[in-house]
């Protein structure tokens, strides 16, 4: 990476799909969407919803929103749409400083209520950001109505904030959430980029990263990048950053069309709805289709007993046009499915044999070396093999620290975070799990099992900075496993 962006005098990644507030681009109404949703916090305009397309930046969005909120705002950032109506209660009331343990339903909202109110009464206001609302239960949405209730004669004790694919709004027209949709007084939507703002958005990125050279990405690449992204900011990051690496692969400092051409190839993107049993599997492919059906299979595999993997030719992946040969990937070792000989019983000192015993050192050196392998890869399909040994065998009354929960559709982003994470803490220990409906597959990502809640919370309290920032909170397998039960597949 450091030769990549030496070569094109960059001080960081450009097109990193992760949502670094800097890089925030304020085009494309971006601005404009931004500083109105300020307003509306500001002034207690009650409830605000966002929606945008899977990649147009909603995130992102979120993100800058906290930073640019005044002092006086106090903001509470939910980023697990999975949490139950309890469990959504429990993570409002401990960033507010209550004290949940123990605590009912009714006992919760009326302390919650009471907080309200003293912050209210200082001349504070409190906000709750919920990303990905458009993956939430019924029973939690219902929930965040019965919230948006809590005010006093005059103004809203807590503005809420739903950020959703469009999915949320399927989810409000329904007639039992029609008192939900009633209380939106506000409603904006994330278009993606036109072709016109691409340009002008890979121009920013590059700049913020540090390049000061000519333009990089002439008319023609722009043009394939476009087209192929759809105007998405997550795929044209994905395009332009492969776009890149294909130009200094190649060991020049002019990105053509065809240095784009091959960043396109090189990356299978699902664009148009796939039918329902396509969903199902997940077949959502980045760097090989190979790829999207392996992830597709082990998301609807994981709360299974083991049992013997089906031939891959029975997935069959929809055409595409042939790309340019690239490298197939390698094969994971994986210890489920490698023999480890076992130990023959003591034998009398005399009857030692040297080359037995170097026979059986070699073997065990090289069982562990295969297990320490696999601990210490932060590939999807290893820990996704993980996730799914630890929901069908680890007891029900454990306990593990969810990290973050993200869009199966996404599995670049994914590998990507899980690759960071795996340096922050051991990679043995994070496991990828399913969650989500079928109209929103999903998946978290879960660090650790431990006995109880106390160990999980200890875990939690030591986690590095870089692992906090989508509010890991601590959670029951059995929960864990209702999630997956729920996930696409099942």
């Amino acid at each position: 990476m450091t030769m990549y962006l030496d070569h094109f005098g960059l001080r960081e990644a450009p097109f990193r799909i992760t949502p670094h507030t800097e890089f925030f681009f304020a085009g494309a109404n971006r601005g404009a969407t931004l500083e109105a949703l300020t307003y509306a916090i500001t002034a207690g305009e009650g409830m605000v919803k966002v929606t945008g397309e899977v990649g147009s930046g909603k995130t992102m969005l979120c993100r800058v929103l906290m930073e640019r909120l005044p002092d006086s705002v106090e903001t509470i950032y939910l980023a697990v749409p999975s949490l139950s109506r309890d469990e959504m209660l429990a993570e409002i009331a401990g960033d507010l400083g209550i004290d949940a343990a123990g605590a009912n339903t009714t006992k919760l909202l009326r302390a919650l209520q009471e907080k309200l109110i003293a912050v209210h009464a200082a001349g504070r206001q409190v906000v709750a950001l919920i990303d990905e609302a458009h993956a939430m239960p019924a029973g939690t949405l219902e929930e965040i109505r019965l919230l948006s209730n809590l005010e006093t004669d005059k103004e809203k004790l807590l503005q809420i904030v739903l950020f959703g694919q469009p999915e949320l709004d399927t989810h409000l027209a329904a007639p039992n959430m029609r008192q939900l949709k009633e209380r939106i007084t506000h409603a904006f939507v994330l278009a993606p980029l036109p072709p016109r703002e691409i340009s002008e958005y890979i121009k920013f990125r590059l700049r913020a990263a540090g390049y000061h050279g000519p333009d990089l990405f002439g008319p023609e690449a722009l043009k394939i990048i476009a087209e192929a992204s759809e105007g998405l900011t997550r795929r044209i990051n994905i395009y332009a950053d492969k776009t890149l690496l294909a130009a200094f692969a190649a060991g020049t400092h002019t990105v053509t069309a065809d240095h784009a051409r091959a960043a396109v190839s090189d990356t299978q993107i699902v664009v148009a709805a796939a039918p329902a049993s396509q969903r199902r599997m997940g077949v959502v492919a980045a760097l090989g289709i190979a790829f999207g059906v392996a992830l597709g299979f082990g998301l609807a595999q994981f709360v299974q007993a083991p049992s013997p993997a089906p031939a891959v030719a029975a997935v069959k992946p929809a055409p595409v046009a042939a790309p340019a040969p690239v490298a197939q990937p390698v094969a994971v070792p994986v210890a489920a499915t490698t023999t480890i000989p076992a130990e023959p019983a003591p034998a009398p000192v005399s009857a030692a044999s040297p080359a037995n015993e170097a026979a059986q050192s070699t073997a065990k050196s090289s069982s562990a070396t295969a297990v320490d392998r696999k601990s210490a890869d932060t590939s999807l399909a290893a820990r996704m093999e993980a996730g799914r040994e630890l929901l069908a065998t680890a007891p029900g009354n454990r306990f593990s620290v969810q990290l973050m929960v993200t869009d199966a559709n996404s599995p670049e982003y994914l590998e990507s975070w899980l690759a960071d994470a795996g340096r922050a803490v051991e990679p043995g220990r994070l496991y990828l799990v399913p969650a989500g409906g079928t109209d929103a597959p999903r998946v978290g990502v879960l660090f650790g099992s431990y006995a109880d809640r106390g160990q999980a919370s200890e875990a939690l309290a030591t986690l590095p900075a870089s692992l906090r920032q989508f509010r890991p909170y601590v959670r029951s397998l059995d929960a864990v496993r209702e999630d997956a039960r729920r996930a696409p597949g099942r």
